[in-house]
């Protein structure tokens, strides 16, 4: 098996094999920092702009696990996984490269969809080629590096139109009323999505396939009927954990993508007194709330570090509750500051919930689930993130003006809300509990 002589890489093979998910999280930070903004400049609807949010968790509900299954059982020259993330890449480039030039809502909507398409091709492949270089005891380094390169990649895309302004002045508009500042963040974004995964693929290129897993690999042709019925077996075999943790799940990744959808235009209320997209002071929420972004980006790279430790003593359970807690109590305050330093204050909370949506939650799901299905039930739970966001795009239209008011400040403290709500949904999870240690008088 290949398995049994794969070469070890060096730490600086395994940063360049990652290098090219930087490249992929930045774009994914230039959408959550700039696509609320950028429907506002177009002239969106507050209340029906959720609709134009669709594309991301579409995407990811249909295409990431037919590519997944797709990357598994394919052969080329290039290898199994390295032709879905480069024509990926591509596609992502174009379409970064696009976006600031959009001159209507339906073309900024539509290159979305498109956009988040690409990253979706490239996404579970990427990870599977990490697997796949690296020998066992190497997968966690390689799996840390690749977070490193997530939480710097959407510090530096939140960024990026601020460091512009050294060069650009703010105010500079292009004649579709978007910022030239933002137009540069999307060219460079455009530049790194397919520089950074050609130089992965060139310096660490895969591994060929032995004679054994080309064997296997013929004896598994994909098909739909076997692709559909695995995934049905799945879900109604689901672990009582996991069926639990649906609830919290629904509630943290609601709050969340509302969070993303309104957090500049509730912040152009609450600081700069303003709900119109096409003065200087809306301009002037955007910087700040995509420097409050960068801030909880890098808070959280910092805390997925910290909570490691913490896990291991209190259990994933007890410390995603607490962190859902935190970032809930935060969205509840944001609609009251009155300064961008009140704001960066409480990106402290975001950053500590967002931490905790990306580790503690899969922690909770290895806890549940059996290691022999661990891909199939991997593929199952990104619905439990994908189906939240579809389901919040779909209602906040309906509740944006008859429950909310039409003030996005609301739908941050429904956010904090369900934030809290997640947190006591998780205390309920059967999973992701600490173990306590049995001395050898107990068992006795």
């Amino acid at each position: 098996m290949q398995t049994a002589t794969k070469p070890r890489l060096s730490l600086l093979r395994i940063i360049e094999m990652n290098i090219g998910f930087f490249g992929l999280q930045f774009s994914f930070g230039l959408q959550q920092a700039n696509m609320g903004p950028i429907y506002g400049f177009l002239g969106a609807d507050e209340a029906t702009m959720p609709l134009l949010w669709l594309a991301g968790p579409m995407t990811g509900l249909i295409i990431q696990p037919i590519i997944g299954a797709m990357s598994d059982r394919t052969s080329s020259r290039l290898g199994r996984r390295t032709p879905y993330f480069l024509i990926g890449a591509i596609i992502c480039s174009i379409s970064l490269f696009l976006m600031p030039y959009s001159s209507a809502l339906w073309m900024a909507a539509s290159l979305l969809w498109i956009l988040d398409a690409g990253n979706n091709i490239t996404m579970e492949p990427y990870r599977a080629y990490v697997a796949d270089r690296l020998t066992p005891d190497q997968r966690s380094i390689g799996f840390l590096t690749q977070s490193a390169f997530t939480g710097l990649a959407q510090t530096l895309s939140y960024m990026a139109p601020t460091l512009l302004t050294a060069f650009v002045a703010k105010d500079v508009l292009d004649a579709n009323g978007i910022p030239a500042i933002v137009r540069i963040a999307f060219i460079i974004g455009a530049i790194l999505s397919i520089s950074t995964i050609v130089w992965s693929v060139w310096r660490v290129p895969e591994l060929p396939l032995d004679a054994e897993e080309k064997a296997a690999l013929e004896a598994k042709p994909l098909t739909v009927r076997a692709t559909v019925q695995e995934i049905i077996d799945a879900i109604r075999d689901m672990p009582r954990p996991m069926q639990q943790l649906a609830l919290a799940m629904l509630c943290q990744w609601y709050a969340m993508f509302a969070y993303w959808q309104y957090i500049t235009f509730a912040v152009g209320r609450a600081i700069y007194d303003t709900a119109d997209p096409s003065s200087a002071a809306f301009r002037d929420a955007t910087l700040t709330t995509q420097q409050a972004g960068a801030v909880y980006n890098f808070i959280a790279f910092l805390c997925a570090l910290i909570l490691i430790p913490i896990v291991a003593r209190l259990g994933a359970r007890l410390v995603h509750a607490g962190c859902l807690t935190a970032s809930g109590i935060a969205m509840l305050f944001i609609p009251g500051v009155d300064s961008p330093s009140a704001l960066f204050v409480l990106m402290l909370g975001i950053g500590i919930g967002w931490a905790g949506m990306m580790g503690n939650t899969y922690v909770m799901l290895a806890d549940a689930i059996p290691p022999e299905r661990n891909g199939i039930y991997m593929g199952v739970f990104n619905m439990f993130i994908v189906i939240p966001m579809l389901i919040q795009t779909l209602t906040m239209p309906l509740i944006y003006e008859p429950l909310l008011g039409s003030d996005p400040r609301n739908v941050l403290l429904l956010g904090g809300a369900l934030m809290i709500a997640g947190a006591i949904a998780t205390l309920f999870v059967d999973a992701g509990h600490r173990v306590p240690r049995i001395s050898m008088e107990d068992a006795e």
